[in-house]
């Protein structure tokens, strides 16, 4: 059985990964810095993100799969990122009420076996109801909106807040299963193999 390695720490990624191949992976978050400037759009910045992060954790192992993510919600042509204070979520959560916007993750899977490395970037369209003031005062006070891009959560109690979604949902929460599956089979893995069952 191939080694799978996730490289991340982020509970939501890890929960859609075992949906998909179980326990069949172990945890190894990067202790990649992302640069705040680089001189790319949204999409090849992701990307550049996911593949840094997959090359840093590849460090620490000899073979494997490593599976990396980096997910931003995009708004006017501005990445917003996670929160740096319950101020800046109210902020983007005043920006993205009522709005429509997209979430996009850049994704590499990166094969120490082979060295090849596989990366793209999936786009998710994501309608917000709107709010009043109170409303997003009170979704801030849960706390969730503060390690989360765009300051919410679509699996969470930001559930309630997202009137449509076009795409791959699963994108929207942090990892898009769909894309990934579709890479692991160009790696060989297929996620209906007996050993993920």
């Amino acid at each position: 059985m191939r080694r799978i390695i996730l490289a991340s720490a982020s509970p939501r990624r890890k929960e859609l990964l075992k949906q998909l191949i179980g326990d069949n992976f172990i945890v190894y978050p990067s202790s990649y810095e992302e640069p705040s400037q680089l001189d790319l759009n949204p999409e090849e910045l992701l990307i550049k993100h996911s593949i840094e992060k997959a090359r840093d954790v590849a460090k620490h192992f000899d073979s494997g799969l490593i599976i990396s993510a980096d997910t931003s919600v995009l708004y006017n042509g501005e990445v917003l990122g996670k929160p740096s204070s319950p101020e800046n979520a109210d902020e983007m959560l005043k920006k993205l009420n009522g709005k429509k916007f997209r979430v996009v993750t850049g994704l590499t899977v990166l094969d120490l076996d082979s060295a090849q490395e596989i990366s793209e970037y999936e786009s998710t369209d994501i309608w917000m109801s709107e709010m009043n003031a109170e409303q997003i005062s009170a979704y801030i006070r849960t706390g969730e909106p503060l390690d989360k891009a765009g300051a919410f959560a679509a699996q969470g109690k930001g559930a309630v807040l997202v009137e449509r979604v076009e795409g791959d949902f699963f994108n929207a929460v942090g990892l898009p299963l769909f894309r990934l599956g579709k890479i692991l089979e160009r790696f060989g893995v297929s996620v209906f193999d007996e050993e993920f069952s």
